[in-house]
């Protein structure tokens, strides 16, 4: 499960040609030519953005305006499937923000919908090549990454402390010397360093993302049995939760409550999980981060992953000169704007320069008098690219299912054969 909607259902639909995106100036203008529509979730997040952004364009175009619609991600994704299946085009807003792991999906499958930025002023280099990967399609870009899902491996210093350990000995290291490190935290003080739920491959997702590795290839298909990389993150995985170092709970809110409550002394996941952790207002003063382990032997691995994140579309039908103009001077382009939003929403930027903001680099006395959201961006910077495709979420999926026949005793490799032929069998 992520920030963003973890619930979200993949939806299978045949594929359309490519050729029918649009790019940015091929669609008509609304009737209001400096008005444009919105559709975004999270009132306190993406909404709450999207009317500062709306202010800062304010600034040099004072007839702009935004009028922005609430649309859960689930509801987001419902609409975009009857416009594209009834053609109903005129429906769409100029922008609607999409998960970074169904935009892929979107794009292929409902490629009418959809404007490229090739005839932009944004430069997507600014942003990590893992997060624009996402929403990469034949070399052109359609999303602007907006939410970051950078992961971190967040830790109690004083649980650490106890045990003679300090967050600088999780640094840089592997999931072997994780392993062999936590299991004496846990023996020394008694607390696991990790939970999550039972049935859910976020952390196996993100093992798999730090080494470069996905459940399909470069053409979209799955590439989940002899998957060696794979096969490596289940590893750790079992281990994990053999030893007791990882404690699996049955919900969300058990998780979270895990790491509020004391039970559990460390969370890995995306840079809004501290959000949560931050609930915890006796634990002030006793959390810090640092990166993700990475896995042994594996050429290309690397201490840095994704879990989550999200980035902004623009329609095929609306304004996407105007759309991409605004999107350009905010969210791709203003530290001043992500300075305004870091404090009160926590959002973090995708936008690289963002992070050599001087509110970037503010302490923060939870975590200890770290400048954590700084620290984020250099981690982002450094996360490997992960295909996704149209089949994501089914893979996801046979996977989760995979691991739980996996710690039930089932063999490796029977369990990875068995989710790809379930894939396969999907995609036919």
């Amino acid at each position: 499960m992520t920030r963003l909607a973890a619930t979200a259902a993949a939806v299978t639909l045949p594929l359309f040609a490519l050729t029918a995106c649009g790019s940015v100036g091929a669609g008509s203008s609304s009737d209001d030519d400096q008005k444009l529509t919105v559709w975004a979730w999270d009132p306190a997040f993406n909404i709450y953005a999207m009317e500062e952004a709306e202010k800062a364009y304010q600034a040099d175009h004072p007839e702009f305006e935004l009028e922005i619609i609430e649309t859960p991600w689930d509801d987001l994704q419902a609409k975009l499937t009857t416009i594209a299946q009834s053609q109903q085009f005129e429906q769409l807003p100029d922008i609607f923000l999409m998960q970074n792991n169904a935009f892929q999906k979107n794009v292929i499958n409902y490629p009418d919908l959809f404007s490229d930025y090739s005839g932009s002023e944004i430069d997507f280099s600014q942003f990590p090549d893992g997060v624009t990967a996402y929403s990469q399609i034949d070399g052109d870009q359609y999303g602007v990454p907006f939410d970051s899902g950078t992961a971190i491996n967040a830790l109690r210093t004083d649980v650490l402390a106890e045990a003679g350990y300090t967050v600088d000995d999780f640094t840089g290291i592997t999931w072997d010397e994780y392993l062999t490190k936590a299991e004496d935290v846990l023996a020394k003080t008694g607390k696991p360093l990790l939970s999550g739920v039972a049935g859910s491959s976020d952390i196996l997702m993100m093992i798999l993302q730090s080494a470069g590795a996905s459940l399909f290839d470069a053409d979209g298909q799955p590439t989940i049995a002899g998957n060696d990389e794979l096969v490596d993150a289940i590893e750790v995985y079992a281990e994990l939760v053999e030893s007791g170092v990882l404690v699996e709970v049955n919900s969300w809110d058990e998780y979270i409550s895990t790491f509020v409550n004391g039970s559990v002394a460390g969370a890995i996941n995306g840079i809004w999980i501290t959000g949560s952790i931050q609930t915890a207002d006796d634990q002030a003063g006793k959390w810090a981060i640092t990166d993700l382990p990475k896995l042994d032997g594996v050429p290309g691995a690397t201490n840095y992953s994704a879990n989550g994140g999200s980035s902004w579309a623009i329609s095929s039908t609306g304004d996407a000169e105007l759309a991409a103009d605004f999107l350009a001077s905010t969210f791709a382009g203003s530290t001043d704007f992500y300075d305004t939003i870091l404090p009160k929403s926590g959002a973090v930027a995708n936008w690289i320069p963002a992070g050599d903001s001087s509110v970037y680099a503010q302490p923060s006395e939870f975590f200890g008098g770290q400048p954590i959201f700084q620290q984020v961006v250099e981690f982002g910077a450094q996360v490997p690219s992960n295909n996704t495709g149209v089949y994501y979420y089914e893979g996801r999926d046979a996977v989760s299912a995979a691991m739980t026949k996996i710690l039930g005793g089932t063999g490796i490799d029977e369990a990875l054969d068995e989710a790809q032929a379930n894939v396969e069998f999907a995609m036919n």
